[in-house]
C-alpha cells in the first residue's frame, strides 16, 4: 500500500469534522480524497488505538 501523503495533524482533521457532522461530500471535496481514501485513514487510526491500548495493557501487567 502506498504511504500516506496527509500528515497526522492533517488526518485528525479530517476525522474531527466528519465527527462534527460535516457532511461527508464535504469533506470528500475539500480534502480531495475519495471515499475509499476516508475508510482508510478511519482504519488507521482504529489500528493505532488498538496498538496503544495493547501496549499500555502490557505496561500495566
Amino acid at each position: 500500500m502506498k504511504a500516506s501523503t496527509f500528515s497526522d495533524a492533517q488526518k485528525a482533521f479530517i476525522l474531527k469534522q466528519g465527527a462534527e457532522g460535516v457532511p461527508v461530500a464535504d469533506i470528500f471535496r475539500k480534502a480531495g480524497i475519495s471515499p475509499a481514501t476516508l475508510l482508510q485513514l478511519e482504519e488507521e487510526v482504529r489500528r493505532a488505538a488498538a496498538a496503544g491500548m495493547r501496549r499500555l495493557k502490557q505496561l500495566e501487567g
